[in-house]
């Protein structure tokens, strides 16, 4: 299964002026995808911070999505940031800026220009936009931080990414974790390449701890969930067997 990371950047989520939407977006598409999600990053837009952190996600996972911090104004460090991360320079690429040039035309401003500077031998991913593609360098994907170009973005990618779904199966049960630890353990055990997650609610009135059993692998899971649910007997109140 191929990993991620993602590094949101951007002071304006660290001191709250907006909330983050793409972290919350790109977990759910990464799944969907079959892409295990092994960190998330919030970090403020300094170049020092990028740098280190894309560094240390890019050495670590199969894939480096990183939000925010790409465009023409003094706090859009990313791409500078990520260049040099790996060493190299940044450079304006030529096809990008001339499509910059003849999207503005006549009312292009300098600063503009920004939009077409790249890290030396990074990679353009053209999808329906013509004009705006997402750089890649290496394993580091850069996309926009604004959530509406954001989503935009990855889903012209996405099928990049895709590998094997995840198949997982729920039981909700009646009982407190501390009474279904010792069956949990058993299951954890037995079927190493499932994962088991264990969850109390409190707010729900039928059951008290929603388990689930998640693997690539179907017959895994379906193996696993029936150990379980026969395991837990009545206390288990609702099944949900695996599912994509």
């Amino acid at each position: 299964m191929a990993t991620a990371g993602v590094v949101i950047i951007g002071d304006e989520i660290l001191s709250g002026k907006f909330a983050d939407q793409n972290g919350a977006f790109l977990i759910a598409e990464l799944r969907a995808l079959g892409v295990e999600l092994r960190r998330l990053d919030v970090i403020p837009d300094d170049r020092a911070e990028i740098s280190a952190t894309v560094k240390a996600h890019a050495a670590r996972f199969d894939h480096v999505f990183t939000s925010g911090g790409v465009g023409p104004t003094h706090d859009d460090v990313t791409i500078e940031a990520i260049a040099a991360a790996f060493d190299v320079p940044v450079i304006r690429h030529p096809e990008l800026e001339r499509r910059v040039r003849a999207y503005w035309g006549a009312k292009l401003e300098p600063a503009n220009l920004r939009l077409a500077e790249v890290p030396r031998g990074a990679e353009l991913w053209w999808g329906k936009d013509t004009t705006w593609p997402v750089v890649s360098f290496a394993n580091v994907v850069i996309l926009p931080g604004v959530p509406e170009l954001f989503r935009r973005k990855f889903v012209e990618i996405r099928e990049r990414f895709r590998g094997e779904p995840v198949y997982v199966a729920r039981l909700y049960v009646d009982a407190d974790e501390g009474r279904l630890a010792p069956e949990l353990d058993r299951v954890v055990a037995a079927f190493p390449a499932v994962k088991v997650g264990s969850y109390p609610r409190v707010a729900e009135r039928e059951f008290r701890v929603l388990l689930t059993l998640e693997c690539q692998a179907l017959a895994a899971v379906q193996e696993a969930y029936d150990a379980l649910a026969s395991a837990l007997g009545e206390l288990v109140v609702r099944r949900e067997p695996p599912q994509t």
